[in-house]
C-alpha cells in the first residue's frame, strides 16, 4: 500500500465523508485496514459495460463523489475533443444509494464544462435515459445506476448521440481523459444546468404504445397482468405504458413496488437469480395472472413467468421474434453469441436476415444494415429490444408490453406462451439452453478456468465432437460446437462470475413433451462435462 498515493487522494477528494472514511483506515493502521487501502488504490474502476460499474466506498477502486467527478470531467474532455463541446447532454438516475448526488455531480462537472446539461426530474428507469438522448438532440447521456448489481454496488453508463451505449474506441478514449485529469477537488464546477419535467417520460410512453400498435389487440383488457419492479424505478413508467395501451390495472408485488436501495426482500436484485421472483410467483398465483412480469431495478431487462414457470432468456427472446415476424415486421432480427440459435431458423423462415453479435447490447443495437435496419435484438441475459427505435438499448418496459400483448393474443384462441413455445418446437425442434453459472470471490479462478480450457478443451460434448473457436481477441470466451450442441465459456461482463452458455437441439419425432425432457437431460449431462473441463 501507497501511503503518500492515499495522501494524495485523500487531499484531492471533495467530499468530505469519503475523505474521513479513508483517513479513518490510514489512522487505523492494521492489518486488516492496510489490505483494505491496498484493493481500493490497487487501480481505478476500468471502463466495462457501457461505462464503470463498482462498490460504493471511497479511493479510485470505488464509486466515490471524487470518481463521478473525473469520469464526468473525462467525458466533457473527450466530447470537446469530438467537436461537440456546448452541446446538450442528459443525466439520469436510479433510486440506489447516492445516485441523485452522483447525478448532481455529473451535471456540475458537465456544465462546468460548457455544455447544456439537463437532468431526469426524478429517478426514472434507463430505458427512458436512453430515448431522452435521441429524443432531446443531446451528444451523450449518463445514467447512474448499477443495474441489477447488488446493494452495495453503484455505477455509471454513458450513451452517445446515437442513444446506444459505448462502443471501442470510445470507452478507451473516455479512460484515458479520466486518466488525465488532475484531482477531483480541481475539477471545475457549475450550476447553469437545468432539471426537466414530465414530458420526457410522457413522450416515451407514447412512443412506447405508437410502435407496439396495442388497439390491434383485442380483448387486452381482459389480461390479468402481475408485476415486480424488484424495489427499483420502474413502477410508474410501466404502469403509465400498460394503461396507455389498454390494459388493466396492474397486480404489483407491493414489498418490491417502490424503490428501495437496500434491496430488502431479494438476496440479489436480478431476476435470474434463484429466489428472485418468489414473490411474484406467489402473487400471481393469487391473483390468478395470466402473466407475470420482472423488470430488474433499473428496469432495462424483464423477466417472464407462464403457468407458474420462469421462461428462459431465450425462450422470450424467440417468443417476441416469432410474434413481431408474425406481425410483419420486416428488417434484421438479432441475438449475441450466448444467445440460442433458434430466432435465426425462425426468422428464415419468415425470409427476415439475422445476425449474431458479440455479446453486450452495446453489439447488439447496432446489428442490421441500411437496407435491413435493426427491428428486433435480444440477449439471453433477459434483455430485449423491440421498439429499438425507441429506446436505442434494451429495454424492460417495452419487452414486457409486447409480451402482454402477445399473451392476450394467444388468450383470445384459449393458448398461452408456452403453448406457442410448443407449436415453435414442434416446427424447428426443441433448443434447449441453460448455464453453468460460477460466482467467485478471487478473479484469478477465472483466468485459470479459462486458460484450463484453452489448453485442454474437451474433444467431445455429449458424446459427439465438437469443434473449438477461441473467440480472442475480439471476444474472451470460447466456444465449442458439434452437431446438435453448442456451449460458448466466457467471464460476466457486469459481474464476478465465469459462465457456460449451454445448448442442445433436439428433434421433435414425437411429442414436444418428451424431446423437452431429452434436452433437460442433455444440458444436466452439459453442465456436469463443462464443470470438469473448467476444474470448477
Amino acid at each position: 500500500m501507497d501511503r503518500a498515493a492515499v495522501e494524495a487522494w485523500i487531499a484531492g477528494d471533495p467530499h468530505p465523508g469519503d475523505r474521513a472514511e479513508l483517513q479513518a483506515l490510514l489512522d487505523r493502521g492494521d492489518a486488516d485496514a492496510l489490505a483494505e487501502l491496498a484493493a481500493r488504490f490497487a487501480g481505478p474502476l476500468t471502463f466495462g459495460t457501457a461505462g464503470l460499474r463498482g462498490p460504493l466506498r471511497a479511493g479510485p477502486g470505488g464509486m466515490n463523489a471524487a470518481v463521478v467527478a473525473r469520469a464526468a470531467a473525462g467525458l466533457g474532455r473527450y466530447l470537446a475533443d469530438e467537436g461537440l463541446g456546448g452541446r446538450g447532454v442528459v443525466v439520469g438516475y436510479d433510486g440506489r444509494h447516492r445516485s441523485d448526488e452522483f447525478a448532481r455531480i455529473t451535471a456540475e462537472v458537465l456544465s462546468g464544462a460548457g455544455f447544456a446539461v439537463q437532468v431526469l426530474p426524478r429517478p426514472l428507469p434507463t430505458p427512458v435515459l436512453s430515448f431522452a438522448v435521441r429524443h432531446l438532440g443531446a451528444v451523450a447521456g449518463v445514467m447512474v445506476t448499477a443495474s441489477h448489481n447488488p446493494p452495495q454496488d453503484n455505477g455509471y453508463k454513458v450513451y452517445l448521440g446515437d442513444g446506444a451505449q459505448l462502443v471501442p474506441p470510445a470507452d478507451r478514449a473516455i479512460e484515458a481523459a479520466i486518466a488525465a485529469t488532475g484531482p477531483a477537488r480541481d475539477v471545475p464546477r457549475g450550476e447553469d444546468w437545468t432539471t426537466l419535467g414530465d414530458d420526457v417520460e410522457a413522450d416515451y410512453v407514447a412512443a412506447v404504445v405508437a410502435a407496439l400498435r396495442p388497439d390491434q389487440v383485442p380483448g387486452r383488457e381482459r389480461l390479468v397482468v402481475a408485476t415486480t419492479a424488484m424495489h427499483g424505478v420502474g413502477t410508474a413508467t410501466t404502469r403509465a405504458v400498460f394503461a396507455a395501451a389498454g390494459f388493466a390495472e396492474l397486480h404489483a408485488v407491493p414489498e418490491q413496488e417502490h424503490p428501495d436501495p437496500d434491496f430488502p426482500t431479494v438476496a440479489f436484485p436480478n431476476p435470474e437469480e434463484p429466489g428472485a421472483v418468489d414473490l411474484l410467483l406467489a402473487l400471481a398465483e393469487r391473483v390468478g395472472a395470466d402473466v407475470a412480469l420482472a423488470e430488474d431495478p433499473d428496469a432495462d431487462r424483464c423477466s417472464v413467468v407462464c403457468g407458474g414457470r420462469q421462461l428462459t432468456g431465450d425462450e422470450v427472446g424467440v417468443l417476441l421474434g416469432d410474434w413481431l415476424l408474425r406481425r410483419g415486421v420486416a428488417g434484421t432480427y438479432a441475438r449475441s453469441l450466448v444467445s440460442g440459435s433458434l430466432l435465426g431458423d425462425v426468422a428464415a423462415a419468415h425470409g427476415q436476415p439475422t445476425e449474431e453479435t458479440p455479446t453486450g447490447f452495446k453489439w447488439i443495437i447496432r446489428a442490421g444494415t441500411p437496407g435491413a435496419p435493426l427491428v428486433f435484438g435480444y440477449e439471453e441475459a433477459l434483455g430485449y429490444a423491440v421498439t429499438p427505435g425507441v429506446a436505442h438499448d434494451k429495454d424492460g418496459i417495452s419487452a414486457s408490453l409486447a409480451v402482454a400483448l402477445l399473451a392476450a393474443e394467444l388468450a383470445a384462441d384459449g393458448r398461452t406462451l408456452l403453448d406457442r413455445l410448443d407449436e415453435i418446437a414442434a416446427d424447428h425442434g426443441v433448443h434447449a439452453t441453460g448455464q453453468l453459472s460460477v460466482r467467485v470471490t478471487d478473479l484469478a479462478l477465472i483466468t485459470d478456468a479459462m486458460a484450463r480450457l484453452r489448453a485442454a478443451p474437451p474433444a467431445q460434448l455429449l458424446g459427439r465432437p465438437v469443434e473449438v473457436e477461441d473467440l480472442l481477441p475480439d471476444v474472451d470466451g470460447v466456444r465449442l460446437s458439434g452437431e446438435g450442441v453448442r456451449v460458448v465459456v466466457r467471464p460476466s461482463g457486469t459481474e464476478p462470475k465465469l459462465k457456460a452458455y449451454l445448448q442442445s437441439v433436439v428433434p421433435v419425432a414425437g411429442s414436444v413433451p418428451a424431446a423437452r425432457g431429452r434436452g433437460a437431460e442433455d444440458l444436466a449431462r452439459l453442465r456436469a462435462e463443462m464443470s470438469a473441463a473448467l476444474g470448477l
